[in-house]
């Protein structure tokens, strides 16, 4: 079964020609947006598209050339935006940095991709001028705020009036090196092509009912290629609007949704169970007959879903989603990670319209959706437009490699050939490491990591994601990693799970119990119980044997993803508390 896409493409450009086509057709509509201490700052797609052309001349009079690097790192912001663009109508490659990252960490990339350029948000400003003598080929350094420390691009604006034509830049040409994070402890430049990067564009644009008039809430971080591609150059490509948040903290989301009151939202798991978790403890909290109430309208949602399907939902549940700031929501989709069963399941239950997605850094990103018409909650959809995806030698059950070709599929890693041969075979599949499977009906499932995958002496394999999932759904957990460990005791293999506890309802529960300072025996007996409880919903040898908490959230890669690496050792070595 193929993806049944909402309407044709607008055929593949690259991104300066998609900038102008966008311009000329909806050249008043508007394209950026941001909230800040003086209202609204708003730009048009017409306008925009003058600040471009602005700003990239003036990156080519300080010797930005075609197919030269100049990299652009910040918070998300319409300077970021412009920033970008402007590298491309310069002729050069972007090279997004992530503003997490230590200065040492910057200095490799740039040093890498022989970054000529940064233009940095004011706040980081200093550190890249302060290792700009020692990178041969970093010549300037560019504020995106007018702080006195770097020429600022209001500066630029205010001297240049004209703008650079459109450069000669083709399809197959390098527009993006993207240095991932990576859960293994390596980090590679993937060199994504014009091509690589506009058709996903016009791929999403053929699976999402979208355009003029509709808001497209970015939170994500634009420098991961998720948000870059389609929660940046897909609304613009199809003429809506762009509206950045403000910040992550939990007040300011909540005010520029409910001022946004966006059609369209870009998320990852973790911060879906942030939004399904917060709205749970506000109904735990409430009286109990407003808790009785919204049981009984889900229960009411699940009792009328044969009859009026999603419906239900949508109009059980309306007001508490107006109330978030998600009310005019059409699309709400997953990406980056894959999403537990319970919290999409959480999700839809409220009537929140999700999506999931599936890709990579390598695949531009997106090879899956999951189509609006017919979602199946614990499938990453199927293969959007122009990609072909395969199980590579699959077991008895199905379960393999997966597979993918489009145009799409990354060039190559950025120096570093062998890496890009272990991935990329001679008939053009990408081996993505991931292992799923493929339904009767063309529909793509994940199982976990092929590195991470946990095979027992008696040749059964276990994936620690599955065993997370099933663990996470646990108000007291909220975050674990299942291992293969040894047994301190027996010198046996076993399956063990560190856990981070949800401290917050831990201590609720036991001031239930009327006990204010539980002990940490306490709380693991209450995890330890939990795991037992949950287990229940697995084969006896998926099940954890041995269980130690950690006091403090998993280090994380930039996209939120624990550095598995880091635990991948005998569990005697990591220590029990």
């Amino acid at each position: 079964m193929r993806f049944p896409t909402e309407r044709s493409g607008l055929g593949w450009m690259t991104i300066p020609k998609m900038l102008e086509r966008s311009a000329e057709t909806y050249r008043d509509e508007l394209a950026l947006s941001m909230r800040g201490k003086e209202g609204f700052r708003r730009f048009t797609y017409g306008e925009l598209f003058d600040i471009v052309k602005r700003l990239a001349l003036r990156l080519k009079d300080l010797g930005l050339g075609k197919g030269d690097r100049a990299s652009v790192v910040g918070e998300n912001r319409p300077e970021w935006a412009m920033a970008y663009l402007a590298i491309h109508w310069a002729g050069g490659v972007a090279v997004p940095l992530d503003p997490k990252l230590t200065v040492h960490e910057w200095k490799h990339i740039l040093q890498d991709a022989e970054v000529k350029i940064v233009i940095s948000s004011g706040k980081m400003v200093s550190d890249f001028l302060d290792i700009k003598e020692d990178l041969k080929t970093l010549k300037h350094v560019i504020s995106m705020d007018d702080n006195g420390e770097a020429e600022s691009l209001g500066s630029i604006l205010a001297r240049y009036k004209k703008g650079a034509p459109r450069p000669d830049t083709s399809l197959e040409g390098l527009a993006v090196i993207l240095y991932t994070s990576g859960t293994t402890g390596t980090s590679k430049g993937v060199m994504l092509t014009h091509k690589n990067i506009m058709s996903n564009v016009d791929s999403i644009y053929q699976c999402i009912d979208y355009g003029p008039g509709d808001k497209f809430f970015s939170v994500l971080p634009l420098h991961h290629v998720f948000e870059a591609t389609a929660g940046f150059l897909t609304p613009l490509y199809g003429g809506a609007a762009i509206v950045y948040a403000r910040s992550l903290k939990s007040r300011d989301l909540r005010e520029d949704l409910i001022h946004c009151k966006p059609t369209v939202m870009l998320v990852v798991p973790l911060l879906l169970e942030k939004i399904l978790g917060g709205l749970h403890r506000e109904i735990r909290k409430a009286s109990p007959i407003k808790k009785s109430f919204f049981y009984l309208l889900k229960g009411a949602s699940k009792a009328l879903k044969p009859l009026l399907r999603d419906a239900s939902p949508r109009i059980l549940f309306k007001s508490i989603r107006e109330k978030m700031g998600f009310g005019n929501l059409r699309y709400m989709v997953s990406g980056g990670a894959a999403l537990p069963v319970w919290v999409g399941k959480g999700m839809r239950e409220l009537g929140f319209p999700l999506l999931q997605g599936y890709g990579l850094s390598e695949t531009s990103p997106v090879l899956t959706l999951t189509p609006p018409s017919r979602p199946k909650l614990e499938s990453v959809g199927l293969p959007i437009p122009h990609v072909d995806i395969k199980i590579v030698n699959p077991d008895e059950n199905g379960v393999g490699e997966i597979a993918a070709r489009g145009p799409n599929v990354m060039k190559g890693y950025y120096k570093n050939e062998e890496a890009t041969r272990e991935v990329l075979t001679e008939d053009g599949w990408f081996l993505t490491g991931d292992l799923g499977y493929i339904d009767e009906e063309g529909f793509l499932y994940l199982t976990g990591r092929k590195k991470s995958v946990i095979v027992t002496r008696g040749g059964k394999n276990i994936y620690p994601e599955e065993v997370e999932s099933v663990l996470l759904q646990s108000p007291y957990i909220e975050e674990v990693l299942v291992l293969k460990g040894i047994n301190p005791t027996s010198g046996d293999e076993e399956i063990q799970a560190i856990v981070y506890p949800n401290y917050e309802n831990v201590d609720s529960y036991f001031a239930e119990k009327r006990k204010s300072n539980p002990s940490e025996d306490d709380v693991l007996a209450l995890i330890s119980q939990e795991v037992t409880r949950l287990s229940r919903r697995l084969a006896p040898y998926k099940r954890p044997r041995r269980i130690t908490l950690r006091e403090e959230e998993f280090p994380k890669t930039t996209t939120k993803k624990i550095k598995r690496f880091l635990f991948e050792k005998p569990f005697k070595e990591i220590g029990e508390k």
